[in-house]
């Protein structure tokens, strides 16, 4: 299965999904650790997946998202964004609406 495959198979099959360096544990950076802050203050389950221990991976999220950083989030298959994104999507209510009427 190429990288590509992979992750699109990982960001169909889970509802949320993040590339992150680290994990949700431990996050290895301070956008990754800002990014699980959000996600867990929502209180929907969600993947961490390390790209740090992945190259293929690492390299091959930029290319599939045409996205230059991490972490990525992932929501129902489409790519939202990053910390920032994330962040303020959270800020506005944004996020929390994405799962509006459904239970955790």
């Amino acid at each position: 299965m190429s990288t590509s495959d992979r992750i699109r198979q990982l960001v169909t099959e889970n509802e949320i999904v993040v590339f992150m360096k680290g994990n949700p544990a431990a996050p290895q950076c301070g956008f990754s650790a800002g990014v699980v802050k959000v996600l867990d203050a929502i209180g929907r389950p969600y993947i961490g997946l390390n790209v740090l221990e992945d190259p293929f991976l690492r390299e091959g999220i930029k290319e599939y998202s045409d996205w230059p950083t991490l972490p990525q989030v992932y929501v129902k298959g489409e790519f939202i964004g990053g910390c920032d994104i994330v962040r303020d999507m959270f800020a506005n209510g944004e996020l929390q609406a994405m799962f509006a009427g459904e239970s955790a």
